[in-house]
């Protein structure tokens, strides 16, 4: 019988999936959201990915959390006091909060997750975000012991503790970020690293993990323990991966998605014509770039960095190939409030100026049209990654360098640049907080495998160093400014264009609100049939 009822009710879901959101609502209020790529895990201190953190952002509460334009609302914490020295902060946990099982969320849930993700063992690929904490960095760099040393501790069961290392300008932004997140010390303590999966995984957000079938789709479904449950509208959510745009837009016209985070640029036109009402592109934190492997023995030849780097013509595009609002880079620091970029040294040049400097530097390192360089271009599948590394193949073709293109799904593409397994690549970068610094530490070398191409330049560390040390947020600005110019200078990576968020969203889905973090928790939004 147990057997029968568990193949009745896999039927049941599957056909609800099939016959997509109108079959769904009968019952319950559906949200199918197409998320561009599989998940590489739900666990917070294992993620790295946009498409991760809708999800996992949906299920976990921060101290602090988004609001449905983006900003920062209380979230775990209710209030919260800092210290006339703007080291120590101390947080209120909201009263009687639970995980979905029921257990209390305390304070010493928050420092066990703390605790967890520095650990050097867990290798958190994103344990470096954490560094303004006190003995943060030297607690996961292994060069103190003692996670007791960890500047957070629990006062009691409703107040938190965190102590930092200097002050920190962006530190409350920073705990909306899924680093931050607590994760429950009972059930990692129970089932280690299997405490993800469906029926062992709890949470203390407004959602919580259903089933998660591998390329195929993440359910989760809404958690009556979440303290605010009764303004959550929508009953289930189920994110489909969707890397092949064009597949996803048809999806998203057949009414089998409600949402789909992005769409194949090449389809504007039609889009803006047809459908402009449920095209949504706005501005976004972030940068498009192609990291370079510094350990490559050519890519170590500083000639051929700026070289492939001036070729590019960025315009072209932004303009020709993409077509949908996006900013050539200048820096790779996207524009922010109260930070004046550095900029790339050849700007001033035209176009053709560059190609002619470009292949000069080539030349001069020894490569000619009968002894191109040959490398690899690796990106991961999506039709705009793909035409983009055609163009820039064509651009690099006129300075004797002939590309060789290689593309990967999304979780193998980004494994691969965390190891280094790679010469160039495509990444991209979205703002965790708006600050300089959140893109700028991706070159330090104490950001292990987020420094994609293993950038290490004791003089950009030391300036990023002081600029951590200093509180004048005027001269901390500056001390950032001049790092940056120091690693466009040495052609560190290759900035190519400032992002637009770009999400098709069905008129019938209330509650999405366009924001410069494209961050849109499901628990404020509605879906009317």
């Amino acid at each position: 019988m147990r057997i029968l009822t568990s193949v009745l009710a896999r039927t049941a879901l599957a056909a609800t999936l099939v016959a997509g959101p109108a079959v769904a609502a009968q019952a319950e209020m559906v949200l199918h959201i197409g998320n561009l790529g599989e998940p590489d895990t739900l666990d917070p201190h294992h993620a790295s990915g946009t498409w991760e953190n809708r999800i996992i952002g949906d299920m976990f509460l921060g101290l602090l959390t988004e609001a449905a334009d983006g900003t920062v609302i209380p979230g775990a914490a209710t209030s919260w006091q800092i210290s006339d020295d703007g080291l120590t902060y101390t947080f209120n946990l909201r009263d009687g909060a639970t995980w979905s099982d029921g257990v209390p969320v305390t304070a010493d849930d928050f420092v066990f997750a703390l605790r967890r993700i520095l650990e050097p063992e867990l290798a958190a690929r994103y344990a470096s975000i954490l560094y303004p904490i006190k003995n943060a960095e030297a607690l996961n760099g292994g060069t103190m012991t003692g996670m007791e040393n960890l500047g957070a501790r629990a006062v009691n069961d409703g107040t938190l503790e965190i102590t930092l290392a200097a002050p920190t300008p962006f530190f409350l932004e920073l705990l909306t970020h899924y680093t931050a997140f607590p994760v429950p010390k009972h059930k990692v303590e129970a089932h280690g690293d299997d405490w993800v999966k469906p029926g062992n995984m709890v949470t203390n957000g407004a959602y919580v993990l259903s089933e998660w079938l591998s390329q195929t789709h993440v359910v989760t479904v809404k958690s009556d323990t979440f303290y605010d449950a009764a303004n959550v509208a929508i009953d289930k959510v189920v994110f489909y991966p969707s890397e092949d745009r064009n597949a996803a837009l048809r999806r998203f016209r057949a009414g089998e998605f409600d949402m789909n985070t992005d769409f194949p640029s090449e389809q504007i036109d039609w889009l803006k014509a047809n459908m402009p009402d449920e095209t949504r592109i706005s501005p976004y934190l972030g940068i498009y770039y192609y990291p370079i492997n510094h350990n490559d023995p050519a890519m170590q030849d500083e000639r051929i960095r700026a070289a492939l780097s001036m070729a590019i013509d960025r315009g072209a595009i932004t303009e020709q190939v993409l077509k949908t609002g996006e900013i050539p880079a200048e820096s790779f620091v996207p524009p922010l409030p109260g930070y004046e970029v550095a900029k790339m040294p050849f700007l001033s040049m035209s176009q053709a100026e560059r190609v002619a400097e470009a292949k000069s530097l080539m030349e001069a390192a020894g490569y000619s049209a009968s002894n191109p360089l040959d490398l690899t271009l690796r990106y991961n599948t999506s039709e705009n990654h793909k035409r983009i590394a055609v163009a820039v193949s064509a651009m690099w073709k006129q300075i004797h360098v002939n590309a060789n293109l290689h593309n990967a799904d999304v979780a193998v593409h980004y494994n691969d640049l965390e190891q280094g397994d790679f010469q160039v690549a495509r990444a991209g970068w979205v703002a965790d907080y708006p600050d300089a610094q959140n893109f700028l530490f991706l070159l330090q070398t104490n950001a292990g495998v987020l420094n994609y191409g293993r950038y290490s330049v004791p003089e950009f560390d030391s300036l990023m160093e002081q600029a951590s040390l200093t509180t004048d947020l005027e001269a901390r600005a500056r001390i950032m400014q001049e790092a940056e110019a120091i690693a466009l200078a040495d052609y560190a990576n290759i900035p190519i264009y400032y992002y637009v968020s770009k999400n098709m969203v069905g008129t019938h889905v209330s509650g999405f609100v366009d924001n410069a973090k494209d961050i849109h928790r499901t628990r404020w939004m509605s879906v009317a049939r």
